[in-house]
């Protein structure tokens, strides 16, 4: 049975009104936090003004964010039902014939449209803003400082003049090109030749131009080029795709991109995983709804009340960990995209329906 339409728009501002309270909150907090971390590296590198570091941490926070909205989710509608039953009004909705089921169906359709919202548009805005974040700090901080080795990008390539190694402190995703580049060149029979380090390489059809080159060979002193040419074989699409992260992909353009990536020979499972998570994304933020209205259902008369949210937040704490840890299962090939992404919103929806049934019908 459907809930009267007036009392579920009432319902529905509340859990609008609240998750996004919860949500704006959490972005805010996280851009102080990622700027004072920038302002921080910013001595270390140069041109890096208060504007632009603001504005990087401004471009970074919307992704860090995208990870944390199903908490948003959990307790904006756990402020919601909290709110609605100290104020007494859920106990008028019972009185009048109403079950949890029906003025919580408000809730199931605000975090269903949510969550679509997030996969069609915040989702595709935030891996934007972040590839252009990427590419900002790259240019910031790569320069004249060192680079952690774990966040190097590596290519293998094969050309005419042999293989070669390419090492890359970052790329921009829709050039192709690499920032604070070192190849190590080796020729036909395997044996090291040259190093060449650049500020740039830019790929283009059968060749990488090097920018600032300066080579180093086993039989001749360094040389230094302004422009310095290396053979490749590669494509554009199969460069971009060999570095770039799921995370950066807007959902619209991953089944092209996963199509690239298979027919280049690659691996797509990062890909796939990333499509599907999305995919469930709307199912995990209801779980999160049911999780909450368990936890959130008691009256404030009976006492209990802090017992309850943690109980919420404890609730949410292992879902989190559940998706995680499927996640890690999923990237690293044990258990299917399909299964890691889904797994935590399912299960999480059966085990809210579970214990709202056992609270409000056992």
């Amino acid at each position: 049975m459907l809930i009267g339409a007036t009392l579920g728009r009432y319902i529905s501002i509340h859990f609008i009104r609240t998750i996004l309270a919860v949500f704006a909150t959490v972005f805010l907090l996280v851009y102080t936090l990622d700027f004072v971390e920038l302002m921080r590296r910013a001595g270390e590198a140069q041109n890096a003004t208060t504007g632009l570091m603001a504005a990087l941490a401004f471009l970074r926070t919307p992704a860090v964010v995208e990870q944390v909205l199903p908490f948003a989710v959990l307790f904006g509608s756990m402020v919601t039902l909290l709110n609605l039953s100290r104020r007494l009004e859920l106990v008028i909705a019972r009185s009048a014939g109403i079950s949890a089921w029906q003025f919580l169906q408000p809730g199931f359709i605000v975090a269903l449209l949510l969550g679509i919202a997030v996969v069609g548009l915040y989702n595709p805005l935030s891996a934007i803003l972040k590839q252009r974040a990427g590419v900002i700090e790259a240019r910031i901080f790569t320069r004249n400082t060192g680079a952690n080795t774990e966040r190097y990008i590596w290519v293998r390539q094969r050309s005419v003049d042999g293989q070669a190694i390419i090492r890359a402190d970052a790329a921009t995703n829709d050039s192709a090109t690499l920032i604070n580049v070192t190849f190590f060149l080796f020729d036909k029979k395997g044996q090291f030749t040259e190093r060449v380090e650049a500020r740039e390489a830019d790929l283009h059809d059968g060749y990488w131009e090097l920018k600032d080159a300066r080579v180093m060979s086993v039989s001749a002193q360094p040389e230094t080029h302004e422009t310095f040419l290396v053979a490749t074989s590669l494509e554009r699409s199969q460069v971009q795709e060999s570095f770039l992260p799921a995370t950066s992909v807007p959902f619209w353009q991953l089944s092209a991109v996963i199509e690239r990536t298979e027919r280049a020979g690659l691996d797509a499972t990062s890909y796939r995983l990333q499509r599907d998570v999305l995919l469930a994304r709307p199912l995990l933020f209801v779980a999160m709804v049911l999780v909450a209205a368990s936890v959130s259902l008691r009256f404030f008369r009976f006492g209990g009340v802090a017992r309850m949210v943690l109980s919420g937040v404890v609730a949410g704490f292992m879902l989190y960990v559940a998706t995680e840890l499927m996640e890690d299962l999923g990237a690293s090939g044990l258990v299917s995209p399909m299964v890691a992404a889904w797994f935590p919103a399912v299960v999480g929806s059966l085990l809210g329906t579970l214990a709202l049934l056992y609270q409000e019908d056992g």
